[in-house]
């Protein structure tokens, strides 16, 4: 287990849902316990979906909550917001992923990341639609993604590393790689490009 994922609490709740199983699973790499009754207030509760809006309707009325979607559109990232839970869309599930958003759950005054502002706030396409003139924007591998996640939630090259469970020179390597495919200058015109394109 790496050190970035102990400090993420140690019980979570998946309810029973399609994909569920694989969500305990990566729980457990993550070093959490799964329950399958109610915890205490401290107990995140993790909720496999198709969608947003439906994974709200399966949530408990209290405590910490994650989505787990299929889907995210805008109308889902909202009614999350509103009801205060962190949305992780299935295409990102991994055990990094996972520990992030339970950590992020589990804090009683957390921020709203860039990335989830940008979504809802700036015009332009979303995950999965297409790019303005009506081409594709560059695909990213697993690992791009993650670090660009990462650098868009404003993290430095060592806290990238240390997340991820990789070197510092690892995460330049994909960082060069990142603004190669996307054709962009440096990480802010990265981070701007990607949030235009619906890229994270």
């Amino acid at each position: 287990m790496t050190p970035a994922l102990t400090a993420a609490p140690a019980v979570v709740r998946v309810p029973p849902a399609r994909g569920a199983d694989q969500v305990r699973a990566l729980a457990r790499r993550a070093g959490l316990t799964c329950v399958f009754e109610p915890g205490d207030a401290g107990t995140v509760t993790v909720v496999v979906a198709a969608d947003a809006e439906r994974a709200l309707r399966l949530a408990p009325e209290a405590g910490p909550l994650v989505l787990v979607c299929d889907t995210v559109g805008r109308a889902g990232r909202l009614l999350a917001l509103r009801a205060g839970a962190v949305v992780l869309p299935a295409a990102d599930l991994a055990v990094e992923t996972l520990a992030a958003a339970v950590r992020r759950a589990a804090q009683p005054h957390r921020g709203i990341p860039y990335t989830e502002l940008a979504h809802l706030l700036v015009p332009g396409p979303r995950p999965g639609e297409s790019a303005p003139t009506g081409g594709r924007p560059a695909a990213l591998t697993g690992r791009q993604s993650s670090v660009l996640r990462l650098m868009a939630d404003g993290r430095a090259n060592a806290d990238i590393a240390r997340l991820l469970g990789c070197s510092e020179h690892t995460v330049k390597n994909v960082i060069y790689e990142i603004m190669a495919r996307l054709q962009v200058r440096n990480r802010a015109h990265a981070v701007a490009h990607a949030v235009r394109h619906g890229l994270v």
